[in-house]
C-alpha cells in the first residue's frame, strides 16, 4: 500500500523534472540569436537525454584557431543559417525540435565519450519517447553523411527536414555581391556599347579583320599549328622545302604580303587624291619602290623553299 502511494506521489514530480528539463532547454534556444544552444558536457547530457520528447540536431565542431580545423569553419554558417531559418517556425512545432551545437574547446569531454578523432560531425537525436517520436519509430541517433551531401546549408536543411516535426523553412539567401556585379556589368555594357558598336559595325573594321586573317592563313599558320613546328629552329628563320615550315615563316611572309598590299591601295586610292603634282609623283616612285622591294623578297624566299628556281629580281 504506502509502495503503490510513493509511486504515484512520485509522479508528479517526474512530470515537474521533465518540464523543467523541456523549459531550460526552450529557454536557451530562445536565448540564441539564430536558436543554437551552445553545449559544455552537462548540457549535452541533458539534451540528449535518453528519456526525450524532443530531438536535437548537435553540431560537434573545432572552431579554436588552434585546432586548425578548416572543414569546420566552413560548415559553422551553414550550420547556423538552417537553425535560424527553424527559429522562424511557430512554438507549437519549433519546441518539439533543437540545434545545438558543441565546441572541442567547451566540450573535449562529449568528444572522448562518443570516441571522436574528426570533426565536423553532425548528430541527429531522434525524439526517444512520447507523441513526436518518428513514423519511422528509430530513436537511435545518426549521423548527417558529409561525403554524400556536403556542407552546403540548402542540402543539410533538406536532409534534416525528413525528421523534423514540419520542414525547415531555408531560403538560399540572395548573392547581393553578384547582383551588384551584374548590375555594374551592364552598366558598363550600356556605357562602352556608344563606343564600341560604331566600330564594330564599320566595313573598315571588318576588312581589317578579314584582310589579317586572309595573311595570316595563307602564310601556312595552320599547317605550323597543326603539326606543332617550332617558332624557329637555331640555323634557319626559314626552313627550305616546301614540306617544312616553322612559325617565323607565317609573320615573315604576311609582313610582305601586306606591305605588297597596302603599296598597291595607296598607289591607287592614294595618290590619285594628291592635289600637288611633286607630291603626288614623289609617291609614285616611293610606293613603286616599296612594290619591286618587297616583291624581290618574295622571290628571294620562294628560292629559299625551292632551291632549284633560278631566277631572281633585285635583291
Amino acid at each position: 500500500m504506502f509502495k503503490l502511494l510513493f509511486a504515484l506521489a512520485a509522479v508528479p514530480l517526474c512530470i515537474a523534472a521533465a518540464k523543467s528539463h523541456i523549459e531550460q532547454i526552450t529557454t536557451l534556444a530562445d536565448a540564441s540569436t539564430d536558436g543554437v544552444i551552445k553545449l559544455d558536457e552537462s548540457l549535452f547530457d541533458l539534451i540528449t537525454s535518453p528519456k526525450r520528447e524532443w530531438s536535437v540536431v548537435v553540431q560537434l565542431t573545432a572552431l579554436n584557431k588552434n585546432m586548425k580545423c578548416t572543414p569546420c569553419k566552413e560548415f559553422d554558417p551553414a550550420f547556423h543559417a538552417v537553425s535560424r531559418a527553424w527559429s522562424t517556425v511557430p512554438k507549437a512545432e519549433r519546441y518539439k525540435h533543437f540545434f545545438a551545437s558543441a565546441d572541442f574547446a567547451e566540450a573535449e569531454g562529449v568528444f572522448r565519450k562518443l570516441g571522436l578523432m574528426s570533426a565536423p560531425v553532425v548528430t541527429f537525436y531522434p525524439p526517444t519517447q512520447g507523441q513526436n517520436i518518428l513514423a519511422s519509430g528509430k530513436t537511435d541517433p545518426f549521423n548527417y553523411d558529409f561525403n554524400n551531401f556536403g556542407n552546403d546549408a540548402k542540402e543539410l536543411a533538406a536532409q534534416l527536414s525528413n525528421f523534423t516535426p514540419v520542414p525547415i523553412p531555408y531560403r538560399v539567401p540572395i548573392d547581393w555581391g553578384l547582383v551588384l556585379s551584374l548590375l555594374t556589368t551592364t552598366v558598363l555594357c550600356a556605357l562602352t556599347a556608344r563606343l564600341i558598336f560604331p566600330i564594330i559595325l564599320s566595313r573598315w573594321t571588318w576588312a581589317l579583320i578579314t584582310i589579317s586573317t586572309m595573311l595570316t592563313m595563307t602564310s601556312g599558320f595552320m599547317f605550323v599549328r597543326i603539326r606543332g613546328m617550332p617558332y624557329r629552329t637555331k640555323e634557319h628563320s626559314m626552313i627550305p622545302g616546301f614540306q617544312n615550315q616553322v612559325g617565323a615563316e607565317i609573320w615573315t611572309v604576311a609582313f610582305k604580303y601586306f606591305t605588297l598590299s597596302s603599296a598597291f591601295l595607296a598607289l591607287i586610292l592614294g595618290v590619285p587624291r594628291q592635289t600637288n603634282k611633286t607630291s603626288q609623283r614623289a609617291a609614285v616612285y616611293l610606293f613603286s619602290l616599296v612594290i619591286a622591294v618587297t616583291f624581290s623578297a618574295l622571290i628571294k624566299d620562294f628560292k629559299i623553299k625551292n632551291g632549284g628556281y633560278p631566277f631572281s629580281y633585285i635583291l
